[in-house]
């Protein structure tokens, strides 16, 4: 897949490097080779970050003309609208096929492209309200990390671009892949919850087997074949019930049933892709007491059945040594390269 990535004087580093570092560690895992980013300016010439660094042996937009996907990481703080001949590379990219990341305030020329009329959409928080009235035909979700339209994906500040991405990785080639790109990246494969934890009060402390609710997370996702009521869960945590899911949500941002269900398919996902086990028995070991069930929440959470799922990604998780490195346990040590036609300099 080609992957095209947007450059513009003024961008931060982070907001540039997030897309290339998910999406080249595919390609560094040899998860899948065809994978490769090109990094381009509106005109081909190099670019300052806002910290001062110097890119240059960028593409020209000429490049996008042949992009799977088109990525726009982030967008000038004082959110100016794109030049008409940018909002029409974007349209362009978009008519013939290819998808469209509008990560962070990146959703910002997505918007004015017009590719997200009558849609929802994210962004930062702060700027969440300046996006709604702007275009008032885009429905903006401010609370969610990230949304996917198939076509057209939009996120939330920052590290949600690092989750965006490895949802592509993830929609693309499978859970094992996206697990094995966060793994080498030291990163979650899946964030619960969405940004308005945020917005007034961050998480307190990383978790920790010290914590009650990073041990009681710990101990559910290492139990997911029994059954996990929220009683359950807070006699772990030793905490009431009610301070317990209080705790829960300000931790995550989601309740303990919506955290454990989304467990139980990650882990059935992981399951289809890596073993030939039946689908019976992998819904047995996901704690699901009913096919029919596991089945039913399957198709609701994916939109596909599981055994299409698996038609879909088992080949390539299974046969591939670096995701069954993975899930050996094992940590393939991988060169690093340099970002395709990207030079930095202070």
């Amino acid at each position: 897949m080609k992957i095209a990535v947007y450059a513009f004087d003024g961008i931060t580093t982070f907001h540039l490097a997030a897309p290339l570092l998910v999406f080249d560690e595919v390609s560094r895992q040899g998860l899948a080779p065809d994978w490769g980013t090109t990094v381009w300016s509106a005109d081909g010439r190099s670019i300052r970050t806002s910290e001062g660094l110097v890119v240059d042996g960028l593409a020209s937009a000429d490049v996008v003309a042949s992009a799977d996907l088109v990525v726009l990481p982030s967008w000038p703080a004082d959110l100016p609208p794109p030049r008409p001949e940018l909002a029409e590379v974007i349209r362009a990219a978009h008519g013939r096929g290819a998808g469209v990341l509008g990560l962070c305030l990146g959703a910002f020329p997505v918007a004015s492209a017009g590719l997200l009329d009558g849609r929802s959409a994210v962004t930062h928080w702060a700027a969440a309200a300046d996006l709604a009235a702007g275009h008032p035909a885009v429905t903006v979700e401010a609370s969610a990390l990230y949304l996917d339209h198939g076509d057209v994906l939009t996120s939330a500040g920052t590290a949600s671009a690092l989750d965006a991405c490895l949802h592509v990785v993830r929609r693309h080639l499978g859970t094992a892949a996206a697990a094995t790109v966060a793994r080498h990246l030291v990163i979650a494969p899946h964030r619960e919850g969405d940004q308005a934890q945020y917005i007034e009060r961050p998480v307190a402390g990383p978790l920790g087997a010290t914590d009650p609710i990073g041990a009681t997370l710990d101990w559910a996702a290492a139990n997911l074949h029994r059954p996990l009521s929220v009683a359950d869960l807070a006699g772990h945590a030793r905490m009431s019930t009610r301070n317990f899911v209080r705790r829960f949500r300000e931790t995550t941002g989601t309740s303990p049933g919506r955290w454990v269900t989304a467990r139980r398919l990650d882990e059935a996902r992981r399951l289809l892709e890596v073993t030939a086990w039946t689908v019976a028995r992998i819904a047995e070991t996901c704690g699901y007491d009913s096919v029919v069930t596991f089945r039913q929440n399957f198709v609701r959470a994916y939109a596909t059945t599981p055994t299409s799922y698996r038609q879909r990604f088992a080949g390539r998780s299974v046969q591939d040594p670096r995701a069954a490195a993975f899930l050996a346990g094992r940590r393939p040590a991988v060169p690093p390269t340099a970002p395709k036609g990207c030079h930095w300099t202070e």
